[in-house]
């Protein structure tokens, strides 16, 4: 059996672990973190995350899927929230499909479960990457007070946005990286069930609270419960760096969330003790170096988490390498690793590309009357014409497209709605037969 040492037991690492292992490679993976099932997972910095169609083709892939399929919450929309307490639900998909919202506590406790009871792998916690040894294929980790060096036949760097092994690859002549922050954070508050253990809130649905430059989002738990996460500035009267204390968020939701104050008992102890974290976006450039080296997930394409496809691109990124392995072998890895990163540079830059356009569209667009209006002309479009018209979200959630074709399919109609949302009036008289007609005769003409 082949050596395969993976530096990250998070998502992806540790999906990798267990894929790898079923194919009879021997694992061994490495994670700084402690023991996830021996701690509590974290303190406020979790964002709950959605499991998406190309999620779960690459836990099929290894067989995994049903096993997952009994911890996640399927939501079919969106509600909105406006500032009044008014509410709003638009559908996912005119086919009543389902993104599935995700701790990712328990799934992370799960594929490392699972990883670890095949035999041929073994997962080292509290273990520190040191350096790398590219040419010789050696990891150097501290362990306590061990330094100790471990070889293998490909080292696999899914070690998210601090990756070490990143962070060695930078040194290499030729290897192009990017990091850049967004001027917004976060911070996270938890929605409890009712006393009765039922929701507080519609849990079918993915719900938002836009306000423009910022927006309150909650996610479904399966007790019932909802992580609530706000997204906001950092500066600014009502920014987080000004937000510090219990009363300041008291505040701060009796302006802008008021009718999610009562979901919330403990709002202002919550809000004083869980942290407020930074977003980035990291690009990077090669994915692999040599035959024995590759990234994966954040470690690659640290992105956003506003189209909730961060740890899909992650399971995507290693799905795509094990098909090449499938397709080529391990006795050609140069073809493998080559192929993989010309396949997953293109679609991680996309997708970082897509997170944050989906930020403006989630925290401004989605209350926005024109935006809705687009929204309704695009489903009665591709309700007549399925065959010409696959939304943008649709295309990124429900199929298995690449990212950067996704975001090339959806600049495309950003074009057609151009023109067609240029038809006089079309506001004022879109409930009108006559302008339906008129609106499809122009895409038709268009297309």
């Amino acid at each position: 059996m082949k050596k395969v040492i993976i530096v990250g037991a998070g998502l992806a690492g540790s999906y990798m672990a267990y894929a790898m292992g079923k194919k009879g490679y021997n694992v061994q993976v490495f994670e700084k973190r402690t023991d996830p099932r021996k701690m509590r997972y974290n303190s406020g910095r979790s964002i709950n995350l959605v499991v998406s169609h190309r999620g779960w083709t690459a836990l099929a892939y290894a067989g995994i899927e049903e096993e997952i399929r009994k911890i996640v919450v399927p939501a079919y929309g969106r509600q909105i929230h406006d500032l009044e307490g008014n509410e709003s639900y638009f559908a996912y998909s005119i086919n009543n499909k389902a993104i599935h919202s995700i701790s990712r506590g328990e799934f992370n406790k799960t594929l490392v479960e699972l990883a670890e009871a095949l035999p041929n792998v073994s997962i080292t916690f509290d273990a520190f990457c040191e350096y790398v040894n590219f040419n010789t294929g050696t990891v150097f980790m501290k362990q306590g007070e061990q330094h100790n060096a471990y070889s293998a036949d490909l080292i696999v760097g899914g070690d998210g946005t601090g990756s070490s092994v990143r962070g060695a690859l930078m040194k290499q002549p030729r290897f192009n990286y990017s990091q850049d922050f967004i001027d917004s954070g976060y911070k996270e508050v938890h929605i409890p069930p009712r006393k009765d253990g039922k929701p507080q809130l519609n849990i079918d649905a993915l719900h938002i609270w836009p306000r423009r430059e910022f927006m309150l989002m909650g996610l479904a738990n399966k007790d019932n419960g909802f992580t609530g996460t706000v997204f906001a500035p950092f500066n600014g009267e009502y920014g987080l760096d000004n937000l510090s204390t219990g009363q300041d968020g008291i505040r701060y939701f009796e302006k802008y969330f008021k009718d999610a104050i009562p979901l919330i008992p403990n709002l202002e102890e919550q809000w004083e003790s869980n942290p407020t974290s930074a977003l980035a976006c990291i690009r990077c450039n090669p994915y692999h170096w040599g035959t024995n080296t590759m990234l994966i997930g954040d470690a690659a394409h640290a992105t956003v988490p506003f189209y909730g496809e961060g740890m899909n691109g992650s399971l995507e990124d290693v799905h795509v390498f094990l098909e090449l392995l499938d397709e080529h072998g391990d006795s050609n890895m140069e073809k493998v690793l080559e192929t993989y990163t010309e396949k997953r540079v293109p679609a991680g830059n996309a997708l970082v590309d897509l997170s944050l356009r989906n930020f403006i569209e989630m925290r401004d667009l989605v209350a926005n009357p024109y935006f809705q209006l687009r929204k309704k002309i695009e489903r009665k479009v591709q309700t007549n014409h399925p065959d010409k018209w696959t939304p943008l979200y649709t295309l990124v959630k429900f199929t298995n497209i690449p990212y950067h074709e996704a975001k090339a399919e959806g600049e495309r109609h950003d074009r057609i709605m151009q023109q067609i949302l240029a038809i006089d009036d079309i506001e004022d008289r879109w409930d009108s037969k006559e302008i339906e007609k008129e609106v499809l005769r122009l895409f038709e003409s268009i297309v």
